[in-house]
């Protein structure tokens, strides 16, 4: 009797420890937690981005949110919206030094290529529309109309992010497009109140 009772609990104890070896194997986060993450980090730097007056300084805040963007959504496996952020990190590091048009141009053109290649239906499109408008943005000379075009281009990335079931993608979106309002408003309107 005892030693069937010895041989039971070795059973459990067994079980227990090859039950915790397989968990040890699985991963800790899943891709779309992770996904998740990484996004909210890159809501941090999107919110403080249009709180900056220097243009320089609100493209390096959507260089890096970029970066984590664009891995966001190769952990969902949204490949067009993966690549257009890839293309638009390079595009954002690149106008902190020119607003050439000529460069303009090729990045719209890259982001068209991008969707043509990857394409997934209306989402890859929504998301090129989005894409070339903060493109343009991107290489504006002043931050007014820098904010204005972003603000049109995050309005299609926010329903691209509706579409593809990424809700904090959703609220960086929204949030990104208040922040955007409320530094428009401390920069442009508010002087402007005062003026009258």
């Amino acid at each position: 009797m005892l030693l069937g009772y010895q041989s039971e609990s070795l059973r459990n104890v067994s079980a227990y420890v090859i039950g915790r070896y397989r968990t040890l194997k699985e991963p800790i986060l899943s891709a779309f937690t992770l996904s998740q993450l990484l996004v909210a980090i890159a809501i941090v730097f999107d919110l403080i981005s249009f709180q900056f007056k220097a243009r320089e300084r609100i493209v390096a805040c959507l260089f890096v949110s970029g970066i984590l963007i664009s891995i966001h959504f190769c952990l969902l496996a949204q490949w067009t919206a993966a690549g257009l952020m890839g293309i638009a990190s390079v595009r954002y590091l690149t106008s902190i030094f020119t607003t050439s048009k000529k460069a303009m141009w090729g990045f719209s053109g890259a982001a068209v290529l991008m969707s043509g290649l990857t394409y997934n239906g209306l989402v890859s499109v929504i998301s090129c529309i989005g894409t070339l408008f903060q493109t343009r943005a991107a290489f504006c000379q002043t931050d007014k109309n820098l904010r204005l075009l972003m603000i049109v281009g995050t309005s299609f990335w926010l329903c691209h992010n509706i579409l593809v079931g990424s809700p904090v993608a959703v609220l960086m979106e929204l949030l990104f497009i208040g922040s955007n309002l409320v530094g428009y408003y401390r920069h442009y309107f508010r002087g402007q109140l005062r003026l009258s």
